[in-house]
């Protein structure tokens, strides 16, 4: 099991215990309407579901999805998901509100770049946010992301399109 520890957090494959904790925070409108994929009113069995897609998808080489752990509670997830087939990862994340502000998101995504990059797999990153969340901008931007354009992109937890800036992170030339 794949564990990386930064300065204030542990970063953990989500497990099934898992499951109430993310539901509970993810049921937040302030979660899911800036996340693509949660939607609002997401149910335990779906979250639990969800987290044995990432299982199958650490297996497979294509999800690595970590819990973001402080003093033993779970305060986020942040992950890099890859299609079968495809090179590039596309990094994801949220924290609970009540982690806000305090560079967790930077943190923890940074652990994961730098993970990434040590299985030499970060020579280009994908990302993005919808534009109603420029917090998440410049979180995007503190780990090396820039813009490359706008469109709309489906948002499950506001169940409409939603303007989405896309991003990409390239390694810098050695």
């Amino acid at each position: 099991m794949t564990e990386i520890r930064t300065e204030r957090f542990l970063l953990r494959p989500p497990v099934l215990a898992d499951a109430e904790r993310i539901t509970d925070i993810v049921s937040d409108p302030r979660i899911y309407r800036m996340v693509a994929r949660i939607p609002a009113g997401q149910q335990l069995e779906q979250t639990g579901r969800w987290i044995l897609s990432v299982e199958r998808g650490s297996e497979f080489g294509t999800d690595h999805a970590f819990a973001l752990i402080e003093d033993d509670t779970l305060i986020g997830m942040m992950g890099a998901h890859r299609s079968p087939g495809d090179e590039v990862f596309e990094l994801g994340y949220w924290v609970a509100p009540e982690a806000w502000k305090r560079g967790v998101a930077t943190e923890a995504g940074q652990a994961v770049i730098d993970w990434l990059a040590a299985r030499g797999q970060a020579d280009e990153i994908i990302s993005g946010h919808f534009a109603d969340n420029p917090a998440s901008g410049r979180v995007l931007h503190k780990l090396g992301f820039e813009e490359t354009g706008m469109s709309p992109v489906f948002c499950a937890g506001r169940d409409q399109q939603v303007d989405h800036i896309f991003m990409v992170r390239r390694a810098k030339a050695r």
